[in-house]
């Protein structure tokens, strides 16, 4: 429920949008920002949450994450003017933001062994983004259908209620060890570090945001000036994170080549996965007319296969090479979106659209796991909260940035509908949308060729007397060979700089 909370608001916000804006008289722009705000402030503020989870502890951050994103959502379902919901969805996500470190620090400390059971637990886990997308359009739907927008809000108040409830008596303590909160341990937290990226990844994610409702489009002086500021803080973040002694990020995770390969894979998927998700709910609703909760039920193809893709993806980690989870995963994207490039209003849901869902759930779900699962294993358990921000800022960030292109290119298609004439004057946009979509998974799949994943998870062998006389005890072998990863030889979990003698892995 921790990662399902901004997709969660995000499918409730998306088949409620165009009623949303109705009631309350928002304009374009306004009703843009119900779900650009959420993922704006989530992003920016991940990696920070995840330091401090880190640092001083995880169990108190995540349930008062999961009770304060109740309460807000229960605020905004009473909000009488557009800019007050816009910022509650904003404050949304920054609770969202923190609940997500500490969650995935939790299950990573807990579970910090290779076994089936920890696939099982973060399959769980993955399933959170695809699936609380998905669920969120089918009970924001159904609220909205019955009783109005607003309860889709108080719908979701309820929901994350109950969880913090269930929270408090089941999830285990944090034995970690914590920080001590004084200026020694202040000195050690990277305060620039922080500002840097909250500030870049902010303007940086606001700007592909307004760049085509702003009133000069991405030529407004503005737009210009936050797009261009962002990115020149995130390079300098970069670049300061390299010669800070406490890094926020600590960059020599990047050098395993497998890490930044499968996050770039990734990447790729959901700056494909979320635009054509969110497109094709607008496509119901504009182009069929849909009510919410037809919409609902059009997607609800999504949910079901997202919940078998995951068991079925805990059951097979460890059993079948990862590399070849990905190409099936990536395959299922490409497919998923050139069915839905080539649909026609004319054209039956059972034709295209539905086998589309079906696959699309697939390629997220399949990728989602692989990446989840490595990232986590590529860092020791006091780094797992800071591991579980690296991960989700960088798909945030993705996410936003496929958002903010497909938006121009619907709006740039609509304006002057210039593809082939097989396709109809309304569905050239959308259209349009899913062949970016399926350009972006085109260049994933030219990446998997480079991956080296093995299996995950995968019962690690008993350490020979040649292992035992490299110094290692057992338990430290077994730390430091925590996946099995195929042809690579040895891995550089952190703590920074610590390599591993090639004779001492399993």
């Amino acid at each position: 429920m921790a990662t399902a909370m901004t997709s969660f608001l995000g499918g409730s916000v998306t088949v409620t949008s165009s009623y949303i804006g109705r009631s309350l008289g928002m304009t374009t722009a306004q009703i843009t920002w119900l779900s650009s705000a959420s993922s704006l402030s989530s992003g920016a503020f991940l990696l920070f949450f995840g330091r401090v989870a880190d640092m001083f502890g995880r169990k108190s951050m995540f349930v008062g994450s999961l009770f304060l994103f109740s309460v807000f959502c229960l605020a905004a379902g009473y909000a009488q003017q557009p800019i007050t919901l816009d910022v509650l969805n904003g404050v949304l996500g920054l609770f969202s933001a923190s609940a997500v470190p500490p969650a995935v620090g939790i299950l990573g400390v807990v579970y910090e062994k290779p076994s089936r059971r920890k696939n099982a637990a973060f399959a769980c886990f993955s399933a959170g983004n695809p699936l609380g997308f998905v669920f969120g359009t089918i009970f924001g739907g159904v609220a909205a259908n019955l009783f109005g927008w607003r309860a889709s809000f108080w719908l979701l108040a309820i929901i994350f209620i109950v969880f913090t409830i269930i929270a408090i008596f089941t999830v285990p303590k944090d034995f970690s060890q914590k920080q001590p909160f004084n200026w020694t341990t202040l000195k050690t937290f990277d305060i620039v570090g922080t500002i840097m990226i909250v500030g870049g990844i902010g303007m940086f994610s606001a700007a592909l945001s307004l760049g085509d409702t702003a009133s000069d489009g991405w030529r407004t002086p503005y737009v210009l000036a936050l797009l261009v500021v962002g990115f020149l803080l995130i390079v300098v973040f970069i670049f300061w994170e390299f010669r800070f002694e406490y890094p926020l990020l600590p960059m020599d995770i990047w050098k395993d080549k497998n890490f930044s390969t499968v996050l770039s894979v990734l990447c790729l998927g959901m700056m494909a996965f979320i635009p054509a998700s969110f497109f094709v709910s607008l496509y119901f609703q504009n182009v069929d007319e849909f009510s919410p909760l037809q919409v609902a039920l059009h997607l609800l193809p999504m949910a079901i296969v997202g919940i078998l893709v995951n068991i079925i993806a805990a059951g097979v980690l460890h059993r079948v090479s990862n590399k070849v989870l990905v190409w099936v995963g990536t395959s299922s994207y490409g497919i998923s979106m050139l069915l839905l490039a080539v649909n026609r209003a004319s054209t039956s849901y059972w034709a295209l659209y539905f086998p589309a869902l079906v696959l699309i759930v697939v390629g997220a779900d399949l990728q989602f796991n692989v990446a989840n699962m490595y990232v986590m294993s590529s860092m020791t358990p006091s780094q797992q909260s800071t591991a579980g921000g690296i991960f989700q800022t960088v798909t945030r960030l993705a996410m936003t940035i496929g958002l903010g292109i497909a938006t121009a290119t619907f709006n740039a298609v609509e304006a002057n509908p210039t593809l082939s004439g097989y396709w109809d004057r309304e569905s050239q946009p959308y259209s349009a949308v899913y062949w970016f979509s399926f350009a972006a998974i085109l260049v994933s799949l030219c990446l998997v060729p480079f991956l080296s994943i093995g299996k995950q998870g995968a019962k690690q062998k008993q350490p020979s007397s040649l292992e035992s006389s490299s110094g290692n005890s057992p338990s430290e072998i077994e730390k430091t060979t925590n996946q099995n990863i195929g042809a690579i030889p040895n891995i550089q979990p952190l703590p920074v700089g610590m390599q591993i003698p090639e004779q001492s892995v399993s």
